[in-house]
């Protein structure tokens, strides 16, 4: 396969993995019906930095620690599932926002940091690396990294935007009540699979 077959071969990679849901999507799509689409910006740039700086890691060879050392693989797969599971909790349990537009309870979306480090403990992240980096290894490090962040923004950044719209069906308590409990059991579910492995 020539350089712009494999280039074309990972932006519809990138595209599939990146706008199907998991926990990054459903968060900002949580985030972006609570806050807006402005406030969840932070949210949104922070995944794709936390997860463009995870796959230039795994393409230079972290991805080797986990064949050399199983449990290692093993520790971070149920960190990851107590933390998702702590993250739903909260998404099924936030408050209405308020008239000015905060969550009902002083919340407020996850910031760019933090987001950025959820990539360490996301199931489906790591997937997406190791896949990436196993099949398109050779278009090399830095083009890998780029044309996956490149793609991968627009994409998660179209959760966000799908929130922001569905706050006009969400106005009720119940309506709102009924959204956070599905995106927090979506988000338990989307991840269950790659546990598995």
């Amino acid at each position: 396969m020539n350089s712009s077959a494999t280039l074309l071969a990972l932006a519809g990679f990138a595209f599939v993995t990146s706008i199907t849901p998991g926990p990054n999507n459903l968060m900002l799509l949580a985030s972006g019906t609570h806050f807006g689409w402005r406030r969840s910006l932070p949210h949104l740039l922070g995944i794709s930095f936390g997860f463009g700086i995870m796959l230039a890691l795994v393409g230079l060879g972290l991805g080797e620690a986990f064949a050399r050392f199983p449990a290692l693989h093993e520790v971070l797969k149920w960190a990851s599932l107590a933390y998702l599971l702590y993250l739903a909790a909260r998404v099924a349990t936030a408050t209405p926002p308020g008239a000015d537009g905060r969550a009902g309870d002083g919340g407020r979306p996850m910031g760019f940091v933090a987001a950025a480090l959820f990539q360490v403990v996301n199931p489906k992240a790591w997937a997406m690396a190791l896949t990436a980096v196993t099949a398109y290894s050779e278009l090399g490090v830095a083009a890998l990294t780029a044309v996956f962040v490149a793609v991968n923004l627009p994409c998660c950044g179209s959760w966000a935007l799908l929130g922001e719209q569905m706050r006009r069906w969400l106005h009720r308590p119940r309506a709102l009540q009924a959204f956070n409990w599905g995106a927090a059991a979506l988000m338990v579910v989307s991840v269950l699979p790659l546990l598995k492995g």
